[in-house]
């Protein structure tokens, strides 16, 4: 896993709809909240995304930019998407190379660790949660960021 205060790599993948997208063109819309998640249609996965879809208008209200990255291809994304009616962009990294280069690949390059990140404006990690089963702690963070980059009173 990366830690905070590295640069972020950087990447250009495909979305569910086969559009190729980097990292440098979600940071124009504001940080990133990158989350890498093993599967489509898993359980933990669906309840992880679902779970951002949900709070989707408090975290784009606070500038954040939302992108998950798994293995499936663009069609499994472009499917998962429009089933749970998700708000933000899901890349396909169906080799992996991306998923090696943030740290996230599984034992034995075996499978996808839940793992995500904070990236500002300038490709700088700032914050990074891995947690495989306990999805809170990765919405924690994405709700610590939202309150961090809220325009106060």
């Amino acid at each position: 896993m990366l830690q905070p205060g590295s640069p972020a790599p950087p990447f250009t993948l495909p979305d569910d709809a086969g559009r190729e997208t980097s990292l440098a063109s979600l940071l124009t819309g504001g940080p990133v909240l990158l989350y890498f998640y093993p599967a489509d249609f898993t359980p933990g996965c669906t309840r992880e995304a679902c779970e951002l879809r949900d709070r989707f208008p408090l975290l784009s209200a606070a500038g954040l930019v939302i992108a998950g990255i798994s293995p499936q291809s663009p069609e499994s994304h472009h499917r998962f998407r429009e089933h749970y009616d998700l708000p933000f962009t899901l890349l396909s990294d169906e080799n992996k190379d991306v998923t090696r280069r943030y740290g996230c690949d599984g034992p034995f390059g075996f499978g996808v660790r839940r793992t995500t990140y904070l990236i500002d404006v300038n490709g700088m990690i700032r914050e990074a949660v891995r947690a495989d089963f306990r999805i809170g702690r990765h919405i924690d963070l994405a709700e610590r960021a939202a309150k961090l980059l809220s325009p106060g009173p």
